[in-house]
């Protein structure tokens, strides 16, 4: 059975064509579906954690949390706030299997890296989605992660390496937990497949969403222990501090 999508179906081949906008159906004025305007309006992720993108008052500071208990990770990479519309997006990328809004936002997560990777950012070796539990991946028919991962990787000229790491347990979902519930529901939840081959490398894992962080930091560790150089965590939003502002 082929849960995810094929790359050549009709929803690819008409991304590629001249586009309207995805969001108000105006004329898009670059092969991108998505024009100026609403590129503009998008939740743009502002001044910000250095270390876990974490929305900040002023920039160039590191939250109270990482400066507490480093995590295992260096740096997260998302270009929005987890706000509307690109969490409406992303629900319906991810619940409803609305794979052109993913593709969209991987072109532009894509073209928000290229451009980092050019200023000061180090390119990793290569992109590792967060991986699903079997049962999940069965229900939902597709691993969002392992699409953008695939994307961003054609975009970036990056090996995507989608079988190193394993999800063996099927935890509850993380939506409904607080901070401390989301690291306990995540202990010896993940492991690496015994031929991975991570140590001296530079990795990047690529999700969705970074809410508390306890997902990356718990494969980062992983990646980190068997040897990993660095790693860093690239997604499409981040969200604020619960009582925040969106």
């Amino acid at each position: 059975m082929h849960c995810q999508p094929h790359q050549h179906r009709s929803v690819y081949i008409w991304l590629n064509n001249n586009q309207t906008c995805l969001l108000c159906d105006e004329p898009a004025e670059t092969d991108t579906p998505l024009c100026t305007a609403c590129e503009t309006d998008l939740p743009w992720l502002g001044d910000q954690c250095m270390t876990c993108a974490l929305p900040l008052p002023a920039a160039g500071l590191t939250c109270g949390d990482c400066q507490r208990n480093p995590p295992a990770f260096e740096q997260v990479v998302a270009p929005w706030s987890y706000g509307f519309p690109v969490d409406s997006l992303i629900t319906r990328f991810k619940h409803n299997a609305k794979w052109p809004f993913g593709n969209l936002m991987g072109e532009v997560l894509g073209q928000f890296l290229q451009h980092r990777f050019d200023e000061d950012l180090p390119r990793p070796d290569a992109l590792l989605p967060v991986p699903l539990a079997d049962k999940r991946l069965r229900q939902r028919g597709f691993n969002q992660a392992a699409m953008l991962a695939r994307w961003l990787g054609k975009r970036l000229d990056l090996p995507c390496e989608e079988h190193l790491l394993r999800r063996i347990q099927d935890t509850d979902a993380q939506q409904a937990l607080d901070a401390k519930a989301r690291k306990r529901n995540l202990r010896n939840a993940f492991n690496l497949l015994p031929q991975a081959n991570v140590r001296g490398r530079h990795l990047a894992l690529v999700d969705d969403v970074l809410t508390t962080g306890a997902t990356a930091q718990a494969l980062a560790r992983l990646l980190v222990d068997a040897g990993a150089t660095r790693v860093d965590v690239y997604c499409l939003a981040r969200t604020p501090k619960p009582g925040d502002a969106a």
